[in-house]
């Protein structure tokens, strides 16, 4: 299926690895140049280079991190008149809900939120006036059925999704569509951190926390940066064009639910 997108322009947030690096590719594949972030410059220019040699496409790079008013102000003049908005940025740390203050949820709102929100506000009325555009935000199966270790990002994260849900029905209208997608367990470096640690401990080996955990998956195993990029890519589609402001799961079934 021909997605209808070359030659469009894409700003992808936390890029250099995983999720945001499978979205990049998936995009870079249909023909669509590039604005990648994040912020590590080694691992971003790495990535790049290999997008490039794969795929042909315009890459420019812009390392900062994108959760402060610098970072973004330093990706938003790089990246200028953009098509499609990927947004994206690292959880906040796990722990009980008991261990966070006020500071611990400012600064997830800030950075699983109101990053996201100064984005869209940057971006989308430019999209508005030239009749069309994609957001993608990606947020987390949390808010559709809360991990009780990450309340910070259940609650930043569902605070997100309650934005777009208002605001996407405002700009659709427009030619603008503004989606969330929600993954599930994906093999990146953040998951398998997370399986090291608590197979530490648990006292068992990586493989065998690893296979213990997969197992609760209706699939039996992991997504990949690759299918996740690939769903991200068809929701900024031509064909998409109906689909406004869902939350769309990408999680193998693991989140049990009819609607």
């Amino acid at each position: 299926m021909d997605l209808g997108i070359a030659g469009k322009r894409a700003l992808v947030c936390a890029s250099s690895k995983g999720l945001g690096r499978g979205v990049a590719g998936a995009l870079a594949g249909e023909g669509v140049a590039l604005v990648l972030n994040a912020r590590g410059a080694e691992a971003l220019e790495a990535t790049a280079a290999a997008i490039r040699a794969a795929h042909g496409v315009e890459v420019t790079t812009v390392a900062a991190d994108i959760t402060t008013e610098a970072g973004r102000a330093a990706v938003l003049a790089a990246a200028g008149a953009v098509d499609i908005l990927v947004t994206n940025a690292g959880g906040p740390p796990p722990g009980k809900w008991t261990d966070w203050s006020r500071d611990d949820f400012i600064a997830a709102i800030d950075a699983n939120m109101l990053s996201a929100v100064a984005l869209m506000q940057a971006l989308v009325p430019g999209m508005m006036e030239r009749g069309w555009g994609r957001v993608v935000n990606i947020t987390s199966r949390s808010v559709k059925a809360p991990l009780a270790t990450l309340g910070l990002s259940n609650t930043a994260r569902t605070g997100l999704t309650g934005f777009v849900a208002g605001m996407a029905r405002q700009v659709a209208s427009s030619g603008v569509t503004v989606n969330n997608l929600l993954p599930g367990s994906h093999d990146t470096d953040r998951l398998r951190g997370g399986d090291m640690a608590n197979a530490r401990a648990r006292g068992v080996s990586f493989e065998a926390q690893r296979e213990a955990r997969r197992a609760g998956n209706p699939t039996g195993r992991d997504g990949t940066a690759e299918e996740f990029g690939a769903v991200c890519a068809f929701l900024c589609s031509q064909q998409a064009a109906y689909i406004v402001g869902q939350n769309v799961l990408v999680d193998g079934g693991e989140v049990n639910a009819t609607i």
